[in-house]
């Protein structure tokens, strides 16, 4: 598992409050650091995926643990 460089806890936002925290969350980071998502929403599956794919980042690691969808995001 990577290094995490930042954390965002986005539990109990809905879509599309989770990738929007995020896009701000990297936004301020370097290139290469990686983010650790934390989402409650199920639609964030998808919707992580297809940021990755729009936005260039890479999706690094996705996984659901306990009710929550974990996601690990690399800033390009």
């Amino acid at each position: 598992m990577s290094d995490v460089d930042q954390e965002l806890d986005a539990s109990g936002l809905n879509c599309p409050l989770p990738i929007l925290r995020a896009k701000k969350s990297l936004a301020a980071m370097d290139s290469g650091q990686v983010l650790r998502i934390i989402a409650t929403d199920p639609g964030s599956m998808k919707d992580f995926e297809a940021f990755a794919k729009q936005t260039g980042n890479t999706l690094l690691e996705h996984r659901e643990e306990g009710g929550k969808f974990i996601f690990l995001m690399r800033k390009s």
